[in-house]
């Protein structure tokens, strides 16, 4: 059995990550701009892929797959981030999916500070290159809408 302390961050990044994907799936149905709801779309299945990697490295140190819906706080984000749709439209909407972004940037750069298995923090790095890149790409798009 693998560590616990690793268990458990793999399994946090992995409701991050099944979080992420319903977010950004909702954020695609409340918006206008059909460049957008593509990104959104393609950023789906990408938490979906991060998600099933994770399940395999947790499977590969012997645990069993956890959580496939995400979390009670992203359930709370993603009825947020309908309310902003219904207020604010497409900023609204890129707001809350930054705020999401936050979060996971956050715990992804709280992994990468732990001791992990070789391939472990691979993965994980990897998908923290990736996760922060969306992060400053939706925030740079909810800029330009903010200032348009």
């Amino acid at each position: 059995m693998a560590e616990q302390r690793i268990v458990k961050l793999l399994e946090r990044l992995v409701e991050t990550c099944r979080d992420g994907q319903q977010g950004y799936l909702e954020a695609a149905e409340h918006i206008s701009d059909s460049d957008l709801r593509s990104f959104f779309n393609n950023e789906s299945l990408e938490r979906a892929r991060y998600a099933s990697e994770l399940e395999g490295e947790l499977q590969r140190l012997g645990e069993p797959a956890g959580n496939e819906t995400g979390s009670i706080a992203g359930a709370v984000h993603r009825g947020w981030l309908d309310l902003s749709a219904a207020i604010s439209g497409d900023e609204g909407v890129l707001s809350a999916i930054e705020s999401g972004e936050d979060t996971a940037k956050k715990l992804y750069e709280e992994a990468l500070r732990e001791p992990l298995p070789e391939v472990v923090e691979g993965t994980v790095r990897s998908q923290a290159q990736a996760v922060i890149a969306a992060h400053d790409h939706v925030k740079l798009l909810r800029d330009r809408k903010r200032a348009a």
